[in-house]
């Protein structure tokens, strides 16, 4: 095998194991069924509390265009539903943000009291060594327990992890047949 052969199966093995791990994102409906909206009482606090969110998980904001938006804002513009400067808006009604840190992300609709009417979302991502008992925040009352998205998640790290390591393998083996 040339040198040139061997740059390009590395570079293919590279993408592929690029593919295979974005494949292990999961990917959460703000709101589910009933989408981000202020019709239906939807209860953003309780529904971000029954998920477990991973760095790289998506977040998908689906609503009408006419009648919502999502805003990415800070901490406070969240607990003040202050939509005047945010750090993002997104407008296009199938709005997909990956996380790409952990901590809290806020989101919230810029239209006239659609926050205040409860049309806002703490999404909180876990680090992803095991966090100490501190970082993680108290069970809502009355919230539903882990659902079946965490045990899928848990699985699919543990996957990707297992993937990670084998990609890691193949690329030594592939970088020590160049010297």
């Amino acid at each position: 095998m040339g040198l040139m052969d061997r740059r390009r199966s590395l570079a293919f093995l590279v993408v592929i194991s690029g593919l295979q791990l974005s494949a292990y994102a999961a990917v959460y409906k703000v709101g589910d069924s009933a989408g981000w909206t202020t019709i239906g009482n939807v209860d953003y606090k309780q529904w971000a509390a029954t998920k477990s969110f991973q760095v790289g998980d998506i977040i998908l904001f689906e609503y009408n265009v006419q009648f919502h938006n999502v805003m990415r804002v800070t901490h406070a513009q969240y607990k003040a539903c202050n939509a005047s400067v945010p750090i993002a808006n997104y407008t296009t009604g199938n709005d997909s943000i990956t996380i790409s840190t952990h901590g809290h992300h806020f989101f919230l609709c810029g239209f006239p009291g659609h926050c205040q009417a409860g049309q806002r979302v703490d999404i909180y991502v876990l680090r992803a060594s095991a966090p100490s008992p501190s970082a993680v925040p108290p069970p809502v009352p009355g919230a539903p327990g882990p659902s079946l998205n965490d045990s899928v998640s848990l699985k699919a790290l543990n996957g990707l992890l297992s993937k990670l390591w084998l990609s890691f393998t193949i690329f030594a083996a592939l970088v020590s047949g160049f010297t």
